[in-house]
């Protein structure tokens, strides 16, 4: 597979878990090129910009782009800040389809959240009388193309979508009710329900089972989101993957930079590795698949085909980590699928396995 990957290492512990993951996607897919690029806190002190043009171009022309997290409480308060580098990045690359997967025990749902439009995007500023105000906005096609994107999604799963949205206060609520009804009439055989957002906060945190793919709006989107990571395993674990229509996408995990642990070689990178799977099934084109249903904690293995430990315990060398638990993904004949984090690389063909240490 030869293809080129813009790899933004990002802040604080964000070049330690890009590090373990460049690891596993050169052990598994050699050919591909792996390019590093500045963005976040460290390009603002080299350039003055959180996101560079060099940067920008960059992740352009790549297949795909797989970011670690940004942001330094140095910049929290300033004028240009680290996050206003991953708004434009969002925006340049109208990625405007976010993936938020989440999945522990009986819950398994994606949420399907737009991220380039909303209340982030909209017109914003101070009035003459210092009152501040931030905008909502959507347009019509905004709501289509998301709603397309979440039919088709849950079309190939359980064929349930919940639409969440405000529609009994916001009138952008109620044109994305309106026009989400409109693209579900050409999907009969998915059954849509709407959800109003409070509700759908309720409904997750008491019930989150009930649940396949949500779709809303990039404010309840990014708010719900997390709230589903939490219900299954903490926002440690939480992958996400960004795509548009045409160019490359986004694959980063959830979680911050956490800069009160970063250098101190503690920084768990499971989401970080589980963003590089979606990053082999969406950005590469991949086939993906499960070993079994296995889950983390089922499938640590020490080389004699013991259990090393639970992974949802504590590691004290993130390295031993990483070659204890090496790959979220495998290789297999049709390509490269997530296989749970597991001690070895496992290689197969048919029925013919093969076992590779990484140590």
């Amino acid at each position: 597979m030869s293809a080129r990957i813009v790899c933004l290492p990002g802040d604080c512990i964000g070049p330690e878990v890009m590090a373990v993951a460049q690891r596993i996607l050169r052990e598994l897919a050699p050919d591909l090129e792996l390019e590093d690029h500045l963005f976040g806190a460290a390009a603002i002190r080299a350039t003055g910009d959180p996101l560079p043009d060099e940067t920008l171009e960059a992740c352009r022309s790549a297949a795909a782009v797989l970011k670690a997290p940004i942001g330094h409480p140095e910049f929290d308060a300033a004028d240009v800040r680290p996050e206003q580098g991953m708004l434009r990045l969002r925006a340049e690359l109208d990625v405007y389809t976010n993936l938020r997967p989440a999945k522990q025990g009986a819950v398994d749902l994606v949420i399907v959240r737009e991220l380039v439009g909303g209340l982030y995007f909209g017109a914003r500023g101070v009035r003459e009388d210092g009152t501040v105000f931030d905008t909502c906005e959507y347009h019509p096609s905004q709501v289509e193309r998301i709603a397309r994107r979440a039919f088709e999604l849950a079309r190939s799963r359980g064929g349930r979508l919940t639409s969440v949205d405000k529609a009994n206060v916001l009138e952008t609520s109620r044109m994305w009710r309106r026009v989400v009804h409109e693209v579900g009439a050409e999907y009969p055989e998915v059954a849509v329900d709407d959800l109003l957002v409070d509700n759908a906060a309720m409904q997750l945190a008491s019930a989150p089972e009930q649940f396949d793919v949500l779709v809303t709006e990039n404010m309840f989107g990014d708010i719900l989101s997390d709230l589903a990571a939490a219900m299954t395993g903490g926002l440690g674990l939480a992958p996400s993957a960004s795509l548009g229509d045409a160019g490359p996408g986004v694959f980063e995990p959830v979680h911050g930079s956490a800069p009160d642990i970063a250098g101190k070689g503690i920084a768990n990178p499971a989401a970080m590795l589980r963003s590089t799977a979606l990053l082999l099934e969406y950005g590469l084109g991949a086939t993906l698949r499960r070993l079994g249903d296995v889950r983390l904690r089922d499938v640590a293995r020490s080389p004699d085909g013991g259990v090393i430990a639970d992974y949802f315990g504590d590691f004290d060398d993130p390295e031993e980590l990483a070659a204890r638990l090496s790959a979220t993904v495998g290789v297999v004949e049709h390509g490269l699928f997530p296989a749970a984090m597991v001690s070895d690389i496992v290689i197969g063909r048919g029925e013919q396995v093969e076992i590779r240490s990484l140590r």
